[in-house]
Order: structure tokens, then C-alpha cells, then sequence
């Protein structure tokens, strides 16, 4: 966060607010601030009631009674994907565990500066799972789209929202109030809620704010935007591979590389677009690409490796693609929203269970090229190839305690990325070594 030089100070305090059963005339503000051209992170104290009732919007409503929540991150703290600072756990860990659904946030502030200041609001960078922001009762916009129920899911990402000022007033008060909605899809053991609080300042430190919060996202993702361009531009080199007449087999390579790319840029496209909603990103990531992905990696690698065809193979990873695919429907809370919890963990213990056995499927195919042939590029390729199963595999090896991520110079990047990385250098010299051996042979 960029803070000028004219910063004035910073005065945070409780609200002294009085009970009432009704509305409370004339409550004092939650916090206020001294605002030069700055930037101040509106850390609380928040007021929070999980739930839905839209006159929680209004600024004449009493929310004295309702519990108060604090989003001071601690120091250094970032999340645990990208490296966004700010991070603070969501209501799961705050009081509510397993809860899913609606809930409100609210904070009366009052804000003294220069009277000609524009001020703005930069929206939270991430939340869990989407919002939508009041300002003194009226909607000033947010990420979500809550005409329906559920509401549909898009990213919270860098925004800024304008805010009213009035010129003749010396001090500016704000009733602040975020409309929450956690889905059951990204339900986990620190979800729920704003994970970096919003932030208040002159509008233009707010751009500035906003495009640095646009450049950490940026650089969070570059990586899943990069990787599978260059797996579009390898499926062209094999194709061309076989344009000089070969016995070899590459569809499933060309395949192979294809779903890929399209498994690793649903992340760009979710976070750096408006136009790919959650459960997109779920039907098409979780329920489509990940089985496609393992199967034709697996008789890729077959292809590849020159083993015998195996009518069986072919057959046994057709039908744990297919039942992969049914019991990952099965499991979505938007395909069956009155399943039992029962049946989800049935269902997930299906395809843990089917991803076992791709598994050992995929080493099984490894292990048997490098018997058949254990040449120097044999063993190459069986590299390349555990290079793509740390990708596939990935869930698996977190689980066996494999550290999945790490933050070089505050961005995340993921074991994965590294893996997808090295394996693309390792496949384009393999691809040359194949059209060299095809050209000696001519």
C-alpha cells in the first residue's frame, strides 16, 4: 500500500453507542478519521450479524446488539494462494464454523480532511465467497450479481467506488455496509467473509492503491497465463511432429497438452475477468477438465513411451473417467443442493479413490516405458513425465505433506507452476529429439 507524504494522522477509537430497541438517533461513529491525501485501512471495529435482511443496510438501523468483528491483520500477513496482504481468517474461525449463506458487515465512520478531497473506497481484494456495497443505504455496486437465489459467485478483484462529499460539511460520515454471501463451494476451515478489509482515502491515492492491488493480482496469475500458451505452442510442434509421416501416435500428447492449457487458464479467467462465475469455474475445473486431464495424460505418456496398446487400458481409463465425472456432479452443491452431508463424503471418498488408482495407473506406465527401453531419452521422458503427475497429482502430495507453495518476493507460486515449468523445457527438447531421429532415419 502506497501512503503520501500528507498523511495527518489517524485516530481510531470504540463507538460509544447507546441501546435502544429501535433505531438509535444520531450514534456515534465507529471510528474516525483524519484524512489527508491518504489511504487508511478500514480495520474496525466492524459490526457483523450473519444472515440476510436488506433494511441492515440502512443507516438509521440499530446494529449495537451485534457482535463486533476486527480485521487488523497481523504483521506480514498475506494469504495463502497469491500473497495478498492484509489477510485475516474469515467467520469460520471467528464463531461460526461450518456456516454458509448470507451475512453483514457495517461500520459508521466519520472522516475529517480537506473539504475539496474526493474520497473513494477501495473494495476488499478478497472475500469469500462475493459482495455487494451500501453506502448510506444505497447500493454502490460490488462483484456479485444477487438478483437470484443463490446469488451468482463472480471474483472480488480490485475495485474502487466513488463516495459522496458534501463541500460546505467539515466532517464526512459514512454508514459503510458489505452484503456477504459465502457458497458452499468454497466452504472451508478459514472461509467466510472479508479476508482484507476495504480501504478509505482521497480518490486519487485510491488509484494508486488500486493499480498496485491490480499488479500484485496480476503477477499472482501471470504464471497461469504464460504456461498454457506454451502448452497450445508444444501441442503445434507435435502436430507438426507427425506431419513427415510417422508410425507414432500423438493425438493423446496433442490432447493431453490442450485440456491442460484450458485446466490452467480457468484460474486467469476467474480472477482476472468478470465473465467466468464460480460455478463455471467448477463445472468446467472440477466436474469436466480434471478427469479428461488425468485420462489423457495417462495414454499419452502410453503413446509416447512405444508401449503395446493394451485394449484394457484404453477400456479401464474410459470407465473411471465416466464415473469420475458422475460422482463429481453428484458432489456439487448446485447439482444436488438437498444431498446429505453423507452422501458428499461418499462421493469424495469416490474419487480420492479413483484418483489413487490414475495414480498408479500413470507410474505404472512410467515405470514399464523406462523397462522397455532405458535409453537416455526413455529416462527423459519418464522425467517430463513426473514433472506433469506433481500438476495432476497435486491434492495428493499435499496430503502426503509435500509444501505446495511458496512466496518469492511476496507472490505465490505453487509447486505445480514450478513442475508445469521445468516440464515445458523438458518436453520441447524431447520433441527435438524425436524430429532429429525421425530425420536420421529418412
Amino acid at each position: 500500500m502506497r501512503w503520501s507524504a500528507h498523511l495527518v494522522s489517524l485516530c481510531l477509537f470504540a463507538a460509544c453507542v447507546i441501546p435502544s430497541a429501535h433505531a438509535v438517533a444520531d450514534p456515534a461513529p465507529d471510528a474516525r478519521i483524519v484524512l489527508g491525501h491518504s489511504t487508511v485501512p478500514l480495520n474496525g471495529p466492524w459490526r457483523f450479524h450473519i444472515g440476510d435482511d436488506q433494511r441492515w443496510s440502512s443507516p438509521d438501523f440499530d446494529d449495537s446488539a451485534w457482535e463486533t468483528v476486527d480485521l487488523t491483520p497481523a504483521a506480514g500477513a498475506h494469504d495463502g494462494d497469491v500473497g495478498l496482504p492484509g489477510y485475516v481468517t474469515g467467520w469460520s474461525q471467528r464463531g461460526h464454523a461450518h456456516y454458509t449463506g448470507y451475512a453483514w458487515y457495517r461500520i459508521r465512520i466519520a472522516v475529517d480532511g480537506d473539504k475539496a478531497t474526493a474520497l473513494a473506497l477501495a473494495g476488499p481484494t478478497l472475500v469469500d465467497s462475493t459482495y455487494q456495497l451500501y453506502v448510506d443505504g444505497k447500493l454502490v455496486g460490488g462483484p456479485g450479481d444477487f438478483s437470484q437465489t443463490p446469488p451468482t459467485v463472480f471474483a472480488a478483484k480490485p475495485s474502487v467506488f466513488a463516495l459522496p462529499t458534501s463541500p460546505s460539511a467539515p466532517t464526512q460520515t459514512y454508514v459503510i455496509a458489505f452484503r456477504v454471501w459465502l457458497d458452499p463451494l468454497e466452504a472451508s476451515g478459514e472461509s467466510g467473509g472479508m479476508h482484507v478489509a476495504p480501504v478509505i482515502g482521497a480518490a486519487d491515492a485510491i488509484q494508486q492503491l488500486h493499480q498496485t492491488q491490480w499488479l500484485q493480482t496480476f503477477k499472482g496469475y501471470v504464471v497461469d497465463a504464460a504456461e498454457p500458451l506454451a502448452f497450445v505452442l508444444l501441442a503445434i510442434m507435435v502436430v507438426a511432429l507427425t506431419a513427415g509421416g510417422t508410425a507414432d501416435s500423438y493425438r493423446w500428447l496433442v490432447a493431453a497438452l490442450i485440456l491442460l492449457a484450458l485446466l490452467r487458464v480457468n484460474q486467469v479467467l476467474f480472477f482476472w475477468t468478470p465473465y467466468l462465475s464460480l460455478r463455471g469455474y467448477d463445472i468446467a475445473v472440477t466436474v469436466l477438465l480434471r478427469p479428461l486431464v488425468l485420462a489423457a495424460w495417462t495414454l499419452a505418456w502410453r503413446d509416447w513411451f512405444r508401449l503395446d496398446k493394451r485394449p484394457w487400458l484404453g477400456r479401464a481409463v474410459g470407465a473411471l473417467t465416466v464415473i469420475y465425472v458422475v460422482f463429481a456432479c453428484l458432489g456439487r452443491p448446485w447439482f444436488a443442493p438437498e444431498a446429505t452431508h453423507g452422501i458428499k463424503a461418499s462421493g469424495d471418498v469416490v474419487i480420492q479413490s479413483l484418483r489413487v488408482v490414475f495414480a498408479a495407473l500413470y507410474l505404472w506406465v512410467i515405470a514399464l516405458g523406462v523397462t522397455r527401453s532405458p535409453k537416455p531419452s526413455t529416462w527423459l521422458a519418464a522425467l517430463a513425465a513426473i514433472l506433469v503427475g506433481i500438476g495432476l497429482f497435486a491434492t495428493e502430495l499435499s496430503a502426503l505433506g509435500v509444501p505446495g507453495i511458496w512466496f518469492p518476493y511476496g507472490t505465490g507460486v505453487s509447486r505445480s507452476q514450478y513442475a508445469y515449468a521445468l516440464f515445458i523445457a523438458l518436453l520441447f527438447v524431447l520433441i527435438l529429439i524425436r524430429s532429429v531421429g525421425y530425420a536420421r532415419r529418412k
